[in-house]
């Protein structure tokens, strides 16, 4: 697929703790306009929209879409769990870089419980049951949260093989907190230092609880349209250079690695189908948003990324070159780790970052010089988006 998607506009609200939210509806319309009011176009000249939420009973996108306008067109729901609003985000610029529509609408929103992640329908076979098998298998269960001890896993098993210190998964969380303390949007804006991050609650592997990504409440959305389109209506947008999904494949299960079953190779085969797909190098991306559910996942998805090469993650780190200052800033949101994960807008939220970092509006966060961004949404289960932009 050669023809061009652009995004030309975005919109998201602060997130917010479970239980100090508006109601799912009222997140997704707010977060609906604002990016139609940043494109400066009505919902009038939207022609199908996406709506992507995890939490949330069939048909909650038209809930949330009503209120902002009743135009009859098609409004598609999507549920690819973490990966909810970046899959949004695939169907919307397919949608148009196919030539079936000419704008579309990308939103997600959740309305999420206090809490770790658990099962919704324990009346029926789990959607995990495989990935459950393959973690069994390698490290045994225990106690722990599932999520954490499916990224813990991974993270223990990146550290035995590469004699990975303890102190270099806490450094992600530190730079977390630290990029988060200039975003008005995140949920967690206080600094921590490396030892306050060692010292809280062990949770599995090298994670502890301030390495775990917390339960919230957000919206965010993308308007997505033709350059035909744009240029009429005579809008400015970022390209969508390139853009893919992955599923997991054999290699996720047959192995007993807890890298192969949380994604390492469907993030891996995503970043190099988009690399290949642009002519775009990781050495040619200014800023990174990546899926930092916990600091295990930033740390083995700078080497499934080809941000470094493999085995050089630590010293990546502590030579911050996952930073400013160094060669990509990696999460200037404060990623999920500090700007929050409501599951179905975290991939809309990314988008709508690096946006505006292309655009050069992220204030006090602002990557100077920013013109190529990386986008990568996981979800066990699984799904792994990865997005390319680029300015027009």
């Amino acid at each position: 697929m050669t023809a061009q998607a652009l995004v030309v506009g975005v919109g998201m609200i602060p997130f917010a703790k479970p239980g100090a939210s508006e109601s799912y509806d009222v997140m997704g319309a707010k977060a609906a306009t604002a990016a139609l009011n940043d494109a400066g176009i009505g919902y009038d000249k939207i022609q199908q929209a996406y709506v992507g939420y995890v939490y949330g009973d069939s048909t909650a996108g038209q809930s949330a879409l009503y209120p902002v306008g009743l135009s009859g067109i098609p409004i598609i729901n999507v549920n690819n769990n973490c990966s909810t609003g970046s899959t949004a985000l695939f169907l919307a610029r397919q949608a148009v870089a196919s030539g079936v529509v000419d704008c579309a609408l990308a939103l997600g929103f959740e309305q999420m419980p206090p809490g770790a992640l658990g099962a919704f329908f324990p009346d029926r076979k789990p959607t995990l049951e495989m990935h459950a098998a393959a973690m069994n298998r390698a490290q045994g269960l225990a106690e722990a949260p599932p999520a954490a001890q499916f990224f813990g896993g991974a993270g223990r098993e990146y550290a035995e093989t590469y004699g990975t210190k303890t102190e270099t998964f806490a450094k992600i969380s530190e730079k977390a907190r630290r990029h988060a303390g200039q975003n008005p949007f995140a949920i967690f804006r206080d600094p921590l230092t490396v030892d306050e991050i060692m010292a809280s609650k062990q949770i599995y592997g090298p994670l502890t609880r301030y390495q775990c990504c917390p339960p919230t409440c957000g919206a965010a959305a993308a308007v997505v349209c033709s350059p035909a389109f744009a240029a009429k209506h005579g809008l400015k947008g970022v390209e969508i250079v390139a853009q893919s999904m992955t599923t997991d494949t054999a290699k996720s299960f047959e192995k007993d690695s807890m890298m192969e079953v949380v994604g390492y190779s469907m993030a891996e085969a995503a970043a190099q189908a988009v690399y290949e797909a642009a002519g775009i190098g990781p050495e040619d991306v200014d800023v990174v948003e990546l899926h930092d559910c916990f600091t295990a996942n930033e740390l083995i998805s700078y080497e499934a990324l080809g941000l470094t090469p493999q085995g050089t993650a630590e010293k990546f780190i502590w030579d911050g070159d996952n930073s400013y200052g160094g060669r990509i800033v990696t999460n200037p949101s404060g990623g999920l780790l500090s700007k929050g994960h409501p599951l179905g807008a975290t991939g809309l939220a990314q988008c709508t970052e690096l946006v505006w970092q292309l655009r050069g509006q992220s204030e006090g966060r602002q990557v100077d010089g920013a013109r190529v961004a990386l986008q990568h949404n996981l979800g066990l289960g699984g799904a792994c988006v990865v997005t390319l932009y680029r300015n027009a």
